[in-house]
């Protein structure tokens, strides 16, 4: 095997690592949740505690991390772990942001199925194009508000054959449409705060979950979750308690899994694998939970499919015309760049969940 040939195994193995690994760490995050949130077994109603205990193992993990770089800084780089308080106050508009994020999104999850999760969950996009546009100033082209329609066609007839299956949870529509906002919304504000924090995504990932730590509290005894704690019968169980550390660890694992994979790929590539994950985690709760989907329904998950692809393939073509221009004009090359950043987070942000 010749040099050339060793360097292209080395980096499709890379590939398929990255890839395999965002895969499984993705969709068992999904399910892992499902579970706590609405398993029969358990019969845990404190989403809000889930939620925020996943906070608090991504902040010990911070912490552990931190004193692994620490004291054997060949192995890892990581940022020390200290809160400076006005730090934390700048960031508090992406911390509310983010927990509006990860309640939504996990409210959701209680109230629909994994098959369903999908196609719910699936205005990200569009939201991304409409708040881009409210907070930037930047139009989207026609190509590209077509792939949005095509979504949303999906969207709305996915709801039209749930409601006919007689398994349409409005709640749960309500909250994948909150949670789709959010995940929209949540991009934007990581973009703006990332100049607090040196433009270190994980000294980011620090403050925001110290401070949702906190912000959940109050939300916990407003809505008298303390009290379904308590009450618990398993709270002292240690399978319980596994599996809730288990999803906190899973959280905190798709900041590097997605990071990851965009560096051994690119964040198109990014995009289509998770476009493709989704899909099979489709169908993996459609067979696991034994259910009977409609042909209607299947076009409805195709729709939202072709859309995001579409969209993906769509802004990707316009980055290299962009790019061309760039070099033909150098005077345009610091606007353009300043856009593709824009893209990078906005389209990084429709697969987070």
């Amino acid at each position: 095997m010749t040099g050339k040939e060793d360097s292209l195994a080395k980096k499709t193995s890379a590939i398929i690592f990255a890839v395999s690994l965002y895969w499984i760490v993705s969709i068992s995050m999904v399910f892992v949740n499902k579970y706590l949130l609405s398993s029969s077994n358990l019969q845990f109603d404190a989403p809000l505690f889930i939620t925020w205990f996943q906070c608090v193992v991504t902040v010990g993990l911070c912490w552990l991390l931190a004193q692994i770089a620490k004291y054997q800084p060949g192995l890892i780089k990581f940022p020390a772990f200290s809160i400076d308080p006005k730090i934390a106050r700048e960031i508090m508009p992406l911390s509310f942001v983010f927990v509006g994020m990860i309640t939504f999104n996990n409210l959701c999850l209680k109230h629909v199925s994994i098959s369903f999760y999908m196609v719910v969950r699936s205005l990200t996009t569009v939201f991304n194009v409409v708040l881009t546009f409210i907070f930037f100033g930047e139009k989207t082209s026609h190509k590209a508000l077509g792939c949005c329609g095509i979504i949303i066609t999906g969207f709305l007839l996915g709801i039209d054959q749930e409601k006919g299956l007689g398994s349409l949870s409005l709640a749960g529509v309500f909250f994948g449409v909150s949670a789709s906002l959010f995940v929209a919304l949540n991009a934007i504000y990581t973009k703006k705060s990332l100049n607090f924090v040196e433009n270190n995504i994980w000294k980011l990932t620090m403050y925001n979950n110290v401070n949702a730590c906190i912000i959940f509290i109050p939300f916990i005894l407003l809505f008298g979750e303390h009290n379904e704690i308590f009450s618990f019968p398993l709270l002292f169980d240690s399978f319980f308690w596994f599996t809730m550390v288990i999803g906190g660890v899973l959280g905190f694992s798709m900041g590097y899994v997605t990071s990851l994979q965009i560096q051994a790929t690119s964040p198109l590539t990014h995009n289509v694998s998770g476009t493709a994950k989704a899909y099979a985690q489709t169908l993996l709760g459609v067979f696991y939970f034994n259910e009977i989907k409609t042909f209607l329904w299947w076009a409805s998950n195709v729709f939202v499919l072709l859309g995001a692809a579409l969209y993906s393939h769509v802004r990707n073509q316009e980055m290299k015309a962009k790019h061309r221009e760039s070099l033909e004009n150098p005077q345009k090359d610091a606007g353009i760049k300043n856009i593709e950043n824009e893209d990078q987070i906005r389209d990084s942000s429709q697969l987070k969940n």
